[in-house]
């Protein structure tokens, strides 16, 4: 069973509720709580429809460093679960396994209060309607905040004395978010302009852009690869203007500035999840595994762009930590891990960030080497320290320790460049890398002792998608086969584990069993299961130039445009249709932490239409853009890869097709100038002579394409209309740069 929270490893007998039965690792977390919680479903609803009861809905995620707080201090006080259990039927939910419910009850929080998050607490009426709603609550009234006691109390007081007036309120909150979460097209409303919309989001993040550290707000910092994205296209469609020029340096600066920030982790590789500081430096501890997948793809673009080999390591120092500590033996990746852990085998109350921060004491007693040929009598701890702005008392700013939990600890950021500090020591430049890096193996195994924090073993189809591209894209661009081979090896477990050959549909969430066994769930995949999945697939094949990914792609198309597509007002919902339990059926109208999925689709779309010659697909990408206009044409930033997919849509993507044997060196010469050129908007198509498979049966105009001089050959194609042939990966790159 999962274990997590900030409780004590005591082993002592403890209740036991319904969620024992789960096999979320959320929900298995609060399996012991005395609170007599259900997991969504009828059961809790005829509970509450039955006796006439408030419905209690908190929803969280495993490795969410306040939902745990909450956890220990009211979900596993006894009082306050018997307030729970004799007036509320409690139902506990998985963000991460139901973002349906989740999505609908955060836009009623998001709307009558000043903010959204998680734990995510919610009273309903025992027909599913919100009328109450926060997130984090302390166990007791404080001086800034109503305790979770005396809310429960509230509420359930006002319940008694104005049950009619609670349920016309909760009807008349639910009318005005349908109407608040409605987007949709009227009419044929033609698409916005590409040029406003791009155009609109560069100023607005040019506006917002830190120029000193990087990112898009002072404080708390994100790492938002949708941003970086836009930005790297946007350059190189602006390539020679001022504006293209500062788009390329703000993406690039804030690559850095987070590599060398403590929201990457030194030691043991990966990025955390966000900064709590302006400086990268103090991270919120979880690692998640869309940020893993997102970044990798956009180091690997930046090196691509740059050719600065800085940006490659960092693609692999990402894709290192993945393949250790968050793949499954059966091929699919973990979710996350938590922010929390126990400091020592000992103790008895895990806190964040513990197996990840260090004492200045700790590196001296792992470092203690002294450095031969130097005028002063130095230790490696010494440069170590120097190099990563590690303090003697701590190097935390208080202000970023609310719970004192990194008093005197130290994590480690890039305080000086490379050259600084071998100058600092009178080192040479090759010998600091090796003193660094022999470092951090020591740190590392230091670190290995220390007890490790909860992982989440749930796999989701979406976030492996997501990795599945930072594997594929890294592979390709960096001439690494083991990253394409990983990505082919989670796309296999996909295919095995989370998709129903009886049905055509993707299931959304599986996990590790006992043993190598792979537990599927019971839930379909939802929208972003499908657009993050497709988008691996199509990057998979250009990847590795099996086809046979392409047809996988095309196939679940076709299940999403019957799944989720909006006839009326154009654009796919978020879920299926069909679920009672659902009070609204959403579009989510903003880029994140992950991509909307309507921003995925229209680039998927266009993708698709171009290796099948679907036109009704191109359609459908222009008629997503008109859905989403208003938003495109005033705040693009809040939807930057829809801003991004919006100028593939005008443009058109160019077909890039070389005629080849694949093992032929003169065709890896032409694939590896098409991996190494960055240029957005464009598909690969390897015209391999098979007439009889996917591409040929779909492509007609292929047949005509041909070698020229017995050379592998490549054509740029627009609309199915192609250039004259070329043979060198010089003319091959004057096609491809504008």
């Amino acid at each position: 069973m999962a274990t997590g929270g900030k409780g004590s490893q005591s082993s002592t007998a403890r209740p036991t509720n319904r969620l024992i039965y789960e096999k979320s690792p959320y929900l298995l977390q609060h399996a012991h709580n005395p609170v007599d919680w259900y997991p969504w479903g009828q059961e809790a609803f005829d509970k509450a429809k039955r006796e006439d009861k408030l419905i209690f809905l908190s929803v969280g995620y495993s490795t969410c460093h306040w939902c745990h707080v909450m956890e220990q201090e009211s979900f596993q006080n006894e009082e306050i679960g018997q307030i729970l259990n004799d007036n509320f039927v409690c139902i506990k939910v998985d963000r991460e396994e139901r973002p349906d419910v989740d999505k609908v009850y955060m836009a009623f929080v998001q709307a009558t209060s000043s903010g959204g998050g998680w734990p995510m607490s919610v009273w309903l009426t025992p027909d599913l309607k919100p009328f109450v709603g926060g997130t984090y609550f302390p166990p007791e009234d404080g001086i800034y905040q109503v305790g979770f006691r005396t809310v429960l109390l509230r509420i359930l007081e006002q319940w008694k004395r104005n049950k009619t007036s609670l349920m016309e309120n909760s009807q008349k909150i639910l009318s005005a978010l349908l109407a608040r979460t409605d987007v949709g097209a009227r009419g044929e409303e033609a698409p916005p302009s590409s040029k406003e919309v791009t155009s609109r989001c560069f100023q607005q993040l040019s506006e917002s852009y830190d120029e000193e550290y990087g990112g898009f707000s002072e404080s708390p910092k994100f790492p938002t690869p949708v941003n970086l994205n836009f930005l790297f296209s946007y350059w190189a469609l602006h390539r020679s203007t001022t504006e293209g020029a500062r788009a390329l340096q703000m993406a690039l600066h804030t690559l850095k500035m987070m590599a060398y920030g403590g929201v990457h982790d030194h030691i043991a590789q990966g990025f955390h999840r966000y900064s709590t500081d302006q400086r990268w430096h103090v991270p919120h501890f979880e690692k998640m595994l869309y940020d893993q997948g997102q970044l990798a793809a956009a180091y690997a673009k930046a090196f691509q762009i740059s050719g600065d080999e800085f940006f490659a390591d960092i693609v692999a120092d990402i894709l290192l930590y993945v393949s250790r500590d968050l793949s499954d033996g059966s091929g699919g990746f973990y979710s996350a891990e938590d922010a929390d852990s126990y400091p020592t085998v000992q103790s008895t109350e895990k806190q964040e960030g513990a197996f990840c921060v260090w004492t200045a004491e700790e590196i001296r007693w792992n470092l203690p080497d002294p450095i031969e040929g130097i005028p002063e009598e130095k230790t490696m701890a010494d440069v170590f320290m120097h190099h990563y702005g590690v303090k003697e008392d701590g190097n935390v700013n208080p202000m970023k320790d609310p719970h004192n939990e990194l008093k005197g600890k130290n994590v480690l950021i890039v305080q000086y460049s490379l050259e600084l500090t071998a100058a600092r020591f009178g080192l040479q430049l090759e010998q600091l890398k090796t003193l660094l890096a022999k470092g951090k193996e020591k740190l590392s195994k230091a670190r290995g002792l220390r007890p490790r924090p909860h992982l989440d073993t749930k796999m989701l189809a979406s976030w492996n998608g997501l990795m599945i591209s930072g594997f594929a894209q890294s592979g390709a661009i960096l001439g690494k086969r083991e990253y394409t081979d990983r990505a082919v090896r989670a796309a296999s477990f996909l295919r095995h584990h989370m998709f129903s050959t009886a049905t055509g549909k993707l299931i959304r969430s599986c996990y590790r069993g006992q043993g190598s066994v792979v537990e599927k769930s019971s839930i379909h995949g939802f929208l972003e299961d499908y657009v993050f999945v497709i988008q691996a697939l199509f990057d998979l094949y250009e990847a590795s130039l099996d086809p046979n990914w392409l047809e996988w792609a095309v196939q679940l198309q076709h299940k999403q445009d019957e799944l989720f597509w909006d006839p009326k007002g154009f654009a796919y919902f978020s879920t299926e249709a069909g679920d009672p339990s659902l009070l609204l059926r959403m579009k989510d109208d903003q880029d994140g932490a992950e991509p909307c999925p309507n921003s995925i689709a229209v680039t998927n779309l266009l993708r698709a239409a171009s290796y099948t010659g679907h036109k009704e697909w191109v359609k459908k990408a222009g008629q997503i853009l008109a859905a989403f206009s208003e938003r495109l044409l005033k705040i693009p930033v809040v939807l930057p890869e829809m801003a991004r997919s919006a100028a593939a849509f005008h443009q058109t993507l160019k077909q890039v097709v070389i005629c080849g044997d694949p093992a032929g060196e003169d065709t890896r010469e032409l694939l590896h100038c098409y991996y190494s050129t960055y240029t957005p908007n464009r598909v690969l198509i390897l015209a391999d002579g098979d007439t009889k498979g996917f591409l040929y049966s779909h492509l007609g105009f292929l047949s005509s394409l041909e070698k020229k001089d017995g050379k592998a050959t490549a054509y740029l194609c627009e609309n199915f209309a192609c250039s004259l042939p070329v043979t060198s990966s010089q003319e091959l790159r004057r096609l491809l740069l504008p």
